[in-house]
C-alpha cells in the first residue's frame, strides 16, 4: 500500500530530524548547505511541505545515505546511516550488488570489508593491465 502525502512528510521530517541531530547540524546551516531558505527548512520539519528530488539527493549525498533513507520505512537495519550508504553502494554497484543479493543480513563490518575486498581486487586488476600494455 502506497504512503500518503503525509505519512510520507512525516517520515521525511523525523529522518531529517534525526539525521541533523546525529551530525549536530541546525536548520540555518542545513539551508545554507542546501541553498534554501531558513523557513524552507522549518517547512520540512514541521511536516507542512517536502523538498523536491534533487534537494533530497543533494540531502542523501551530503549525510552519506541513500535517498530511501528519507523516503522509505522499512529499511530494516539500515537505519544508521552508516549501514544505509554501505547498503546503497552496494544496490548500486553492479560488481558488488550480485555479492550481497544472496547475504542480505550481513553486518556492517562485514559489508564494509566485503566493499573494501571487492574494490581492492578491482585496483589490482587494473594495476595488472597498466602493467601488460
Amino acid at each position: 500500500m502506497m504512503p500518503t502525502e503525509q505519512e510520507v512528510k512525516t517520515l521525511f521530517s523525523k529522518r531529517l530530524t534525526e539525521i541533523m541531530e546525529k551530525h549536530n547540524i541546525n536548520q540555518v546551516e542545513l539551508s545554507k548547505i542546501l541553498d534554501v531558505s531558513e523557513s524552507t527548512v522549518g517547512k520540512w520539519l514541521l511536516m507542512k511541505a517536502m523538498p523536491r528530488m534533487g534537494v533530497i539527493q543533494k540531502l542523501a549525498d551530503y549525510f552519506n545515505v541513500g535517498k530511501s533513507y528519507f523516503l522509505e520505512e522499512s529499511l530494516d537495519y539500515y537505519e544508521d546511516p552508516e549501514v544505509a550508504a554501505l547498503a546503497e553502494e552496494a544496490r548500486s554497484n553492479p560488481d558488488i550488488r550480485i555479492l550481497f543479493s544472496a547475504a542480505k543480513d550481513i553486518s556492517k563490518e562485514n559489508m564494509q570489508k566485503t566493499i573494501d575486498f571487492v574494490n581492492f581486487l578491482k585496483s589490482q586488476e587494473r594495476s595488472d593491465n597498466d602493467f601488460s600494455e
